[in-house]
């Protein structure tokens, strides 16, 4: 019998909302591992210099810059490499270091080492692999530089031999 004063007891509902923001949760960590896990590259494999290296000397390094058609300045680095050893060589990848003016890194390039040939009337950089350097020839190279950074010292750059494939 109900009386006008006393409520009905109603039943609880349950509150579901703290479930479902667990879930969405535990399903959006899930998912960003999942993802981690599978699109991670995989370790680079570190190759050691080649031992050739070695054997090949550069020299005579000048420095020069020339402006281009379109009013740009191109910067050169013209020298001569000397293959010591006794296999051809048919690539030379060099780094260049430019410093600023207290000693730190200001641009880094790495690029590869062209011999000049004579073509025709004027002298024309090619890569090794079309003109290789058999054991105990040297050859004049040229490095090109667009553009090198204002903040360089214009001292003579660090240039060293990366990496080196012979035949």
């Amino acid at each position: 019998m109900d009386t006008l004063g006393s409520p009905t007891p109603v039943a609880a509902e349950r509150d579901n909302s703290r479930l479902i923001i667990i879930a969405a949760v535990v399903v959006v960590i899930g998912l960003a591992l999942g993802a981690a896990f599978f699109l991670r590259e995989p370790p680079k494999t570190v190759v050691p210099p080649s031992p050739y290296i070695a054997q090949l000397k550069l020299s005579d390094s000048k420095m020069s810059a020339a402006e281009n058609f379109i009013g740009a300045t191109v910067s050169y680095i013209d020298g001569t490499i000397t293959n010591t050893g006794n296999k051809t060589v048919t690539r030379v990848f060099v780094q260049v270091n430019f410093m600023d003016s207290m000693g730190q890194l200001a641009q880094r390039e790495e690029l590869p080492l062209r011999v000049i040939r004579t073509n025709g009337a004027y002298n024309e950089p090619v890569d090794l692999n079309t003109a290789p350097l058999a054991p105990s020839q040297s050859a004049p190279f040229r490095l090109t530089f667009d553009s090198i950074s204002a903040q360089w010292n214009h001292q003579y750059p660090d240039i060293k031999i990366l990496d080196v494939t012979v035949k």
